[in-house]
């Protein structure tokens, strides 16, 4: 079966897929999928990525405002974003509108 990658770009909107539990623990989001029954560890910032798109957002406007919370440079920024994006978009945990 051959996987197919999507590659996020940065003009493209996103949110989260709703139905997922997910918890603080020691400051780190913790997320149940009940679609496919695994849990992830989204750490803090991945926690902060998680509730920002709760609402479809930008990726652009979503670099924009992790610029604004965390020390970090723009193209980093960029990279980091749709690395951890691309991973959710793989587990079916994030859509592109």
């Amino acid at each position: 079966m051959i996987m197919k990658t999507q590659t996020i770009l940065l003009n493209q909107t996103i949110s989260q897929v709703k139905g997922n539990i997910v918890s603080d623990m020691a400051g780190e989001k913790v997320m149940l999928s009940i679609k496919n029954g695994k849990y992830y560890n989204l750490g803090e910032i991945g926690g902060d990525i998680w509730d920002l798109i709760e609402e479809p957002i930008s990726i652009n406007q979503l670099v924009s405002t992790l610029m604004n919370q965390y020390e970090i440079n723009q193209s980093e920024c960029e990279e980091q974003v749709i690395s951890f994006l691309e991973h959710l978009l793989s587990e079916e945990l994030v859509i592109i509108h």
